[in-house]
């Protein structure tokens, strides 16, 4: 008998395992490490539950991934075991490439990649010396390159697993009710029509409900004020700490965080095994532990971001509709400076400004959520709906901040 494994989730229940090869990649050190990476970050600055990891949440993916794949075979939609074990392996591994801290240190460490050009190189390097070639199709289906599209718009698209995922866990780790969506009801809703995931027209209401979800969780948790000037001060740390290593000023790091302190930033490298070994040695506890050690460092700049972030003194974001003019920011950087006995140049660690934006639904003919209507047409969701929300949710919303101290 197949061995089977049993997961025990506060989203979604029992979730079960049983094949081999999905039992081998959990197993995995690549895969254990989301164990050590926060899904929120310094969320739980703000919402103390926020302390779920990316390891839960890849679970909870795949596992709707495949309650959709079982409702997809359900309406005769032909699956080969091996296209349905691929798309399961593909979800699995679709967050392998985040760095410590999740989405507050991307494009730090590597500056010219994203985390799903990251996840792409980790799932080949598994393929490669790891699994004997046997991750060949997850991988073309996780890079859009496989015949059925809608196995990879299952994984990622506007309306995936991932996103249901993520907003159910966040919401219910959060305590913030408005992330909660009734994905059961838009999974059993779904179909293919000429290789294309759609929506059969009864579970309208139910995506109209994610998409306001997803917008209201943007700005109540994701880009929550709060949260935004944890992270920002979170990355100026870490570039702060960078400079003071690279003037061979004495400054802890380990073996990895050195290796991407010493990485030109100015070209894009190759992802060799060595970057990916020191990138998958990396997770928020090593980040936290440097935190530790940098409060205490002679670098005034340095000691007091430390400070500030274990201790929860954070910088104050206030959000405004207009930009912050350059001359605004430059004169409270020089009065900052000024009242700190601070050199100008050094300010922008403590007042700097900003943007933050939302796009609830990106309204474009390359890759709509379609509504099967029950004469047969397929309608962008945007056209379909009753409501001008969604219309109005396709428009990109940008908030302007400003940070600083108190």
């Amino acid at each position: 008998m197949a061995k089977l494994k049993i997961f025990n989730d506060p989203v979604h229940g029992f979730i079960e395992v049983g094949e081999p090869i999905l039992l081998s990649l959990i197993d995995h050190p690549y895969l254990q490490r989301l164990r050590r990476i926060r899904q929120l970050a310094f969320t739980s600055w703000v919402y103390p539950g926020a302390v779920h990891t990316r390891f839960n949440h890849v679970l909870g993916a795949m596992h709707l991934t495949r309650t959709a794949l079982e409702t997809l075979r359900n309406k005769g939609i032909k699956l080969t075991d091996s296209e349905f074990e691929a798309t399961l392996i593909a979800i699995l591994l679709h967050d392998l490439g985040h760095p410590p801290f999740s989405h507050a240190l991307e494009r730090v460490l590597l500056p010219h990649f994203h985390h799903e050009e990251l996840s792409k190189a980790l799932i080949q390097n598994l393929n490669n010396h790891y699994f004997n070639q046997e991750l060949t199709l997850a991988l073309q289906i996780f890079s859009k390159q496989y015949s059925r599209p809608f196995l990879h718009q299952l994984v990622s698209s506007q309306l995936d697993m991932d996103r249901m995922d993520y907003l159910m866990r966040d919401s219910f780790f959060t305590g913030v009710s408005e992330g909660i969506v009734g994905t059961e009801r838009i999974i059993k809703t779904l179909t293919v029509v000429n290789e294309q995931l759609v929506v059969e027209e009864k579970g309208i209401y139910s995506v109209e409900k994610f998409i306001i979800a997803r917008r209201l969780m943007y700005w109540q948790v994701y880009l929550h004020k709060a949260v935004l000037a944890s992270e920002k001060m979170l990355v100026n740390m870490v570039r702060r700490a960078k400079e003071i290593f690279l003037q061979n000023k004495p400054i802890w790091t380990n073996e990895s965080l050195s290796f991407f302190f010493l990485l030109p930033q100015n070209q894009r490298i190759e992802l060799t095994d060595e970057v990916l070994a020191h990138y998958t040695a990396l997770d928020d506890e090593d980040i936290l532990y440097a935190i530790k050690q940098w409060q205490h460092h002679p670098d005034r700049i340095l000691s007091e971001l430390a400070n500030r972030l274990l201790n929860r003194r954070l910088l104050k974001l206030r959000f405004q509709n207009h930009p912050i003019t350059p001359t605004e920011i430059a004169g409270l950087q020089a009065k900052f400076a000024q009242k700190n006995n601070l050199a100008p140049n050094l300010a922008d660690f403590f007042v700097f400004a900003g943007e933050a934006s939302n796009l609830a639904y990106l309204n474009s003919d390359e890759e709509p959520i379609l509504i099967l209507t029950k004469s047969g047409s397929l309608t962008n969701i945007a056209t379909a709906s009753d409501i001008s929300n969604i219309e109005a949710l396709a428009k990109k919303v940008v908030k302007y901040y400003i940070c600083m101290p108190e």
